[in-house]
């Protein structure tokens, strides 16, 4: 099983760095069974990142008929006006960041993966806002970072408030810690909850709530 990490200019760091350690140290207690890399859309290049002079290396070009699963962060940087992110000044806000992102090849990728059946999709933080603002994901459950859900709404995307929503092929978290509890849920949905467990027990931390699937009965009365 191939992840590829998502980078873009202006990411977020720890959407990347926590859930690439946990994959990473999954595909270490499950040797053969999951391989991790960074990559970008224009290919193998430093990434800069949205917390200064802080860039990660891409070491291939994000490819939706290789990968199983794709893994996309959100950007760093000022919260921003959601409804203007082109404002002048304001280039380094989260929308800005986002909004450049959407510029480049990343769109049509994106889109290739999500089309393919078998792929599996996850995002972090605004990671699901980077794609309710290409319509990829209109009418499905997503979470994202709770200053970020006017990117989901305006995506026409259900904002469930949850750390991890799981529907279906689409896999997302909430804020940047939740890159922690995504990536072992995601050990436990594809490799198991044995090799999970042992990431969780190596990293001494403890997954938060209830991942949220649309299964079940309704709750009444909440």
């Amino acid at each position: 099983m191939l992840c590829q990490i998502v980078l873009f200019d202006g990411f977020d760091p720890l959407d990347v760095i926590a859930p690439y350690e946990v994959l990473f140290a999954g595909g270490m207690a499950a040797p053969g069974a999951l391989t991790v890399e960074l990559v970008s859309a224009e290919g193998a290049r430093e990434v800069p990142s949205g917390t200064g002079p802080l860039s990660l290396r891409a070491v291939a070009a994000l490819d939706p008929q290789r990968a199983d699963l794709v893994l996309v962060p959100g950007a760093a940087g000022r919260p921003g006006a959601l409804s203007d992110p082109g404002a002048p000044g304001d280039e380094d806000s989260i929308p800005a960041r986002l909004s450049r992102a959407l510029r480049t090849g990343l769109p049509a990728l994106l889109k290739e993966a999500l089309d393919r059946e078998g792929l599996t999709m996850a995002t972090v933080c605004g990671g699901s806002g980077l794609l309710a603002m290409t319509g990829l994901i209109a009418g499905r459950h997503a979470t994202t970072h709770h200053m970020g859900v006017g990117l989901l709404d305006a995506g026409g995307v259900v904002a469930i408030d949850a750390r991890v929503v799981d529907d279906g092929d689409l896999v997302t978290g909430a804020g940047v810690t939740s890159g922690l509890d995504l990536g072992l849920y995601l050990l436990e949905r594809e490799l198991g909850p044995r090799v999970a467990h042992a990431v969780e027990k190596l990293f001494v931390h403890e997954r938060r709530g209830t991942v949220w699937r649309a299964t079940g009965p309704v709750p009444a009365g909440f």
